[in-house]
């Protein structure tokens, strides 16, 4: 059954784009959290009201004069230059949010992290109040023009002048970023969190800061808390917090009190699969922070809307009565980070606001499902609808239904390696060449290094070895482990896969179109870069060899033989199908003078970590050539025939045909 990924169309398509923009925003915010943690740890134990400072007072009796610790929690910078707190909130943080924002925009490159954190500092040296919402306009912004303004000169740069006109191209435009940032987005933005934040007094000061509820908790179960929590409570909080110690936005959404007392009135009084389920999911939603556990249940039942509602307005009722909040956000929202970001004066009330909200949301969700008439419920249906909704598999929902392996439909595949280019874009080219063969056209294959993935893929392929780190970052994607990226077995399994999450697809519609080989390969590989007899050596001395072969090409300067070893030593280049593909690291690339390949065959073969190589093929690439290059070199080895031919190659001319086809271009 083909699992579906759009909803009803009543406002479908305002509530998803809200959905991108918060997970964007949380693309920013949710990498540096740690930061967020860090501050929140050192505000909550050496400022004026924190925790060793209380118990140096009542403790101790100690009155003033605590030397470092005092240093330590001052919010300024001090005469000797002493101080953590306000630095971290005033440089650090909104740095570090316009750095991640940058380097996202531009598609996960350093250089668009370096340009917007530039920019993000003309807007926090433009303003007085932490620059986070700031900082979440001029990182991306400036990480999305260095990018547009990149392309401009792209391939147009004369050799050995790539890294002048690229370190001035960055510098002059971040500087003038930080300008622009300085005069109109750090006031602007500073305008706009007092407005922000004098709303947010009327509501306390009025007594009906409660019913952010009614908005946030239904907000919530369709996924666009995100926008809510990163976009306004985050920034807002954080604020308050530099001026106030703590603050009650923090708890307006990742309060785990609830979905807690939901899912204690299924474990009670539910049914079936519900009831079975609710005691799994309440150690889950609540030790482990993932709210999105509860969703479902709400889903099925939808009235319990107002169970979660009634809780959320008692836990922020009580926050208020008893002037409690946090000193950083809670993320995840597990009731283990609330209490580490409470400062000691908060620590009752906000404990106090988790157990009324658990509480009030047991007692009205047990009313409501003592009075349901309409039975259990269809949790699978409801588990369905909420990775609808969210736009993706959750990777928690398939404890609930007891199915955690159950892929929805397969649109997106994603192989990932250390790097992210050798070996994972050529099993990428394998595999989606057998895709769309088999009639998938529609499937996406890409490939990426393993820091670089996100939540986002349907299906993740790594090497064996390196399937748990994938796991990590993609917990919601199916995962399959190959032993090589040529020519493993799984592939086929994909592939049926593919079929089956399509409905039972026909499979095999048709032959993938080749390619017609082009007459030469030219300066790409030169007869002088052949060698047909290669006679024995060890791995070491075969990428020795690749390498020099492009020197003498004058494709690349001496260095770069180097970084080819350096390469070999993070990540195994063998490919299977008897192939190596030896090739630099990406700090190399300034010692590539044009794009370039060199073969060398081993008759007896080299021992490539117990592997057994006979074609070793250096390579050289300027910009994204290896990701073509690599596609088609994998092509060819795809291709028995032509396999047998270069081992029979006796001349160059007869491995260049075989070669032609592989071009850069």
């Amino acid at each position: 059954m083909t699992t579906s990924t759009t909803t009803a169309p009543a406002a479908g398509g305002m509530r998803i784009q809200v959905q991108r923009f918060g997970t964007f925003l949380s693309n920013m915010v949710l990498p540096n959290i740690g930061a967020f943690i860090a501050w929140g740890l050192i505000t909550a134990l050496f400022i004026e009201t924190g925790w060793i400072t209380l118990i140096g007072k009542d403790v101790f009796g100690y009155e003033g004069g605590y030397g470092f610790v005092e240093d330590l929690g001052a919010w300024g910078s001090g005469a000797d230059g002493t101080g953590i707190v306000g630095p971290m909130i005033t440089y650090l943080l909104p740095l570090l949010i316009g750095y991640t924002g940058g380097r996202m925009m531009y598609d996960d490159n350093i250089r668009g992290g370096v340009v917007g954190a530039i920019a993000t500092m003309g807007a926090i040296a433009g303003a007085t109040v932490p620059m986070f919402l700031g900082a979440m306009v001029m990182g991306p912004l400036a990480g999305w023009s260095m990018k547009r303004l990149d392309a401009l000169w792209a391939h147009k740069i004369r050799p050995g002048f790539e890294m002048l006109v690229n370190n001035f191209s960055a510098g002059i435009w971040a500087g003038f970023l930080a300008i622009i940032g300085f005069v109109l987005a750090g006031p602007f933005v500073e305008e706009f969190s007092k407005l922000a934040s004098n709303v947010v007094n009327t509501l306390v000061d009025n007594n009906v800061l409660p019913l952010t509820s009614i908005f946030i908790e239904p907000a919530k179960i369709l996924f666009l808390n995100n926008a809510i929590n990163q976009g306004i409570l985050t920034p807002l909080g954080t604020t308050e917090a530099r001026d106030t110690g703590e603050s009650i936005l923090f708890l307006l959404e990742a309060n785990p009190g609830p979905g807690l007392g939901l899912l204690l009135a299924f474990a009670v009084f539910g049914k079936g699969a519900a009831k079975a389920s609710a005691p799994g999911a309440i150690l889950i939603q609540f030790v482990g922070g993932i709210h999105e556990i509860y969703f479902p249940y709400v889903l099925m039942k939808p009235i319990l809307v107002l169970a979660v509602i009634a809780g959320g307005m008692s836990g922020v009722a009580v926050n208020v009565a008893f002037d409690s909040g946090l000193r950083s956000p809670a993320s995840p929202g597990s009731i283990i980070a609330v209490w580490t970001a409470s400062p000691p004066g908060s620590l009752l009330g906000v404990t106090l606001s988790v157990v009324v909200a658990a509480a009030v949301s047991f007692v009205v969700a047990s009313f409501l499902l003592k009075i349901d008439r309409k039975g259990d419920g269809d949790l699978s249906a409801a588990t369905a609808d909420m990775e609808a909704r969210k736009g993706k598999r959750s990777s928690v929902a398939g404890m609930l239904t007891g199915d955690g392996a159950r892929p929805g439909a397969i649109r997106s595949i994603v192989f990932a390696c250390d790097a992210g280019m050798g070996s994972s874009a050529m099993g990428a080219s394998v595999l989606r060449k057998k895709i769309h063969a088999a009639g998938h056209p529609e499937v996406t294959v890409v490939n990426k290094a393993i820091s670089n993935l996100t939540d986002t893929y349907d299906l993740v392929v790594t090497h064996q070895d390196l399937t748990d780190r994938a796991r990590q970052r993609t917990g919601s994607a199916v995962h399959v482990s190959v032993e090589n990226f040529m020519n493993s077995p799984r592939y086929d399994e994909i592939v049926e896969l593919v079929d089956q999450s399509a409905d039972g697809g026909a499979g095999p519609t048709g032959a993938a179109s080749s390619a017609e080989a082009s007459a030469g390969v030219g300066d790409l590989l030169s007869a002088e870069s052949i060698v047909l007899d290669g006679g024995t050596g060890s791995r070491e001395e075969a990428i020795t060899r690749a390498g020099e072969l492009l020197v003498a090409a004058g494709a690349v300067e001496p260095s770069y033989v180097d970084a080819m070893h350096a390469r070999e030593q993070s990540v195994s280049t063998y490919m299977g199908n008897l192939l190596a593909i030896p090739h630099g690291t990406n700090e190399a690339k300034p010692a590539i003078k044009r794009t370039a390949i060199s073969f060398v065959r081993y008759a007896d073969g080299v021992q490539w970590k117990n592997k057994e190589v006979k074609f070793v093929i250096g390579i050289a690439a300027q910009g994204d050539d290896h990701l073509k290059l690599l596609g088609q070199i994998a092509e060819v080895f795809l291709d028995s025939e032509q396999v047998a031919r270069l081992e029979a190659a006796t001349t160059p001319d007869e491995v260049q045909q075989v070669l032609g086809a592989v071009q850069p271009v």
